[in-house]
Order: structure tokens, then sequence, then C-alpha cells
């Protein structure tokens, strides 16, 4: 019977291809605290490549060691990620483990102008990863949960009033207030109250975390108090917002976020240093057919990392990468995409050999 594999199943079954130090600490971009980013290549075990269960992927927990299947592995090379290309030019001083048959993978096969796109596109990711941030710091999220009370406004005069502000005002109750929508008037309606309850009307809200206002029965003969508009947008942008800060705050590498807040810039400097890093190695692939791991202006970009420049320089400067970027793409004599003929040919020699 076919299981998920796991890593110590790789390790046990001798399974394991490739198997390196990825990440700042292969780019030599490291600080003290830094994680220990593990990458491989594995071969599935010959009954499963050779029935019906597939394991593209082998990961724990945490993310921090993946492997990828060979066959998933040169499918990625194909595509030119950036994380996947990189492991075949891992410097050798972090390389853990390495299988002959990973000799034959020569990374001329694989690169092609498609890397503008790939390390550009991700480049532009850590841009918005970036602000994301900034948005995060400079706009934290209050902890308690507003309600749709709040953003439910009363038509009052020549403006508008909050709803609880005009609950207060006017000594009423949410609870004995009954609405009825107006035709062709999108989340406006009309507000009726009754203090002694006998008209059963509904409530705005019953519970506290409604997403609706509630709609009650009203006889004709009542008369409106007054006019109500639910930003139902409003509202479910807030909620977006803030689910999207308070995961953030509980899931956040805590030593990074500090480092962020230390450096006063606002922004994520990591996202900021990989940008940079991105740029330049698209630039030097398409203008040198080369892959650099360990980045040669590690000074450089440990600046930025440590939050040496405002955020809007650091916007500037990344146009002006993206701008030579565009020129090296250009230029550059390399194919538009790669061979996946002789692609697929050396995937299959490869599995020839290691499965005879």
């Amino acid at each position: 019977m076919n299981h998920e594999l796991t890593i110590q199943d790789l390790r046990d079954q001798d399974l394991i291809l490739f198997e390196c130090i990825s990440g700042s600490k292969a780019y030599g971009l490291d600080v003290p605290g830094s994680d220990t980013d593990i990458r491989g290549v594995f071969m599935l075990p010959r009954e499963q490549f050779y029935g019906m269960h597939y394991t593209p992927q082998v990961s724990d927990d945490t993310n921090d060691l993946v492997f990828y299947e060979l066959g998933r592995f040169m499918e990625l090379l194909s595509k030119n990620n950036p994380n996947i290309l990189e492991l075949l030019a891992t410097p050798e001083d972090k390389v853990l483990h390495k299988h002959p048959v990973m000799d034959r993978i020569d990374p001329s096969l694989f690169l092609s102008k498609k890397c503008k796109d790939t390390f550009g596109g991700y480049a532009f990711t850590q841009v918005r990863k970036a602000r994301g941030l900034k948005k995060k710091i400079v706009n934290p999220v209050e902890k308690r949960k507003k309600s749709i009370l709040e953003f439910c406004y009363i038509l009052y005069g020549q403006g508008s009033m909050q709803l609880p502000k005009w609950l207060k005002k006017y000594h009423i109750r949410q609870e004995d207030c009954g609405l009825v929508n107006i035709p062709h008037c999108r989340d406006v309606y009309a507000l009726f109250h009754d203090p002694s309850g006998t008209l059963a009307y509904r409530g705005i809200q019953r519970k506290d975390n409604a997403t609706k206002v509630l709609l009650s029965s009203v006889p004709k003969v009542e008369a409106p108090r007054a006019h109500l508009f639910f930003n139902e947008d409003g509202y479910v942008q807030y909620c977006r917002d803030y689910r999207e800060y308070w995961e953030w705050v509980e899931n956040r590498n805590e030593h990074r976020y500090q480092n962020n807040v230390a450096h006063g810039k606002d922004y994520d400097s990591k996202n900021m240093m990989h940008t940079f890093r991105l740029l330049d190695m698209a630039i030097e692939i398409l203008r040198e057919g080369a892959i650099r791991v360990h980045r040669p202006n590690r000074e450089e970009l440990l600046t930025i990392r440590h939050g040496a420049w405002a955020y809007e320089e650091l916007l500037e400067k990344a146009q002006a990468k993206m701008d030579v970027l565009e020129t090296a793409y250009r230029e550059s004599t390399l194919p538009a995409e790669p061979d996946m003929d002789r692609i697929e040919a050396l995937l299959v020699q490869l599995r020839k050999q290691l499965y005879q």
C-alpha cells in the first residue's frame, strides 16, 4: 500500500539525489537569527515511479526543508523558477549531498529570456510584500472587531451621523428598530422604531458577528423614524483587512518584525533586499548566461536589509534596475524559451540510469 512520503522516508530509503543549504545563507545575506533553509531533489521509490501514486514534493511542517521529485524539479527549471534555478549554482560549501546523476543537469540547458518575467515578477512580488508590511505597520488594526452598527449611518440634515451615536443621542435601542428596503436605493433602508415591542421588529443586528443588517415586517401605516445607509462594501473590506492583519500578527516572524520596527523605515527591509538580489541575478543571467547565488554585492544588499534607505528611495532605485533589466532582455542572446525536447530527453536518460 502506498503512503504519503516523508522526509524521513527519503533519508531511510536513500532517495535523495541532491541536498543543499539555500536562501539567505547561500546568498551570503544571513544575519543572526536567520533560518536555515534546506532544498533538494529526490527520486521516487521504484514501485511509486512505475505505479499510480505520484509525489511531486515533500516538505516539513515549516517548509524550511523542501525536496522536489526529479521530474518536478526539471519542470520548474524549464520555467526558470528563481528558487529552483539557483539550486544548480549552489556554492560548494553549501552542498550537503550530491548524487553523480545531478552533474548531468547543465544550467545552460534551462537558461532563457523567461528569467526576465520569473525573476522580475518575483521581485515585483517582494515590493508588494514590502508595501503590505508598510501598510500594516503604519495602519495597525484594533483588536476589538467592529460590528456592522459602526458601518451604518443615519441620514441627518445635510449630512449623516454614525448609527451608534444617533441611537445614544435619542436614547433608542437598536433591538427596538425595524428596517425595510427602499426600492432602487442600494444599501439604504427606512428605519422604524417601536419602543413598546408590540410590533415585534427584529432589530438591526442580532449577533455581534453579524454580516448583514436585519429586515423586519412593518405595517404600511407606520411612518419611518429615519433613513439608514449601511456601508456594506466598507464593512466587507474592513473584515478582510482585519483578518489579514491579525493572521499576519499571529504568523509573523517576531525577530524579523522587530528588526523592521527598529530601523524605523516602516517597510519589510528583507523583502526589499531580495527585490534587488532578484533583479541583479536576472540581469546577470541575461547578459552573461550565469547564475550567481552568493552575491558579490553583499555589503550593498545588507545595507538595504538594515534599513539604511528610505522606502521611496528604494522604489526609485528598483525602477532604475528594472529599466536595466528591460535593456538586458532586449540585448540578450539567450533563447526565448528552453528546448523542451532536449530537457525531456535528458530526464528520460536520468530516470533510466536511476531505475535500471
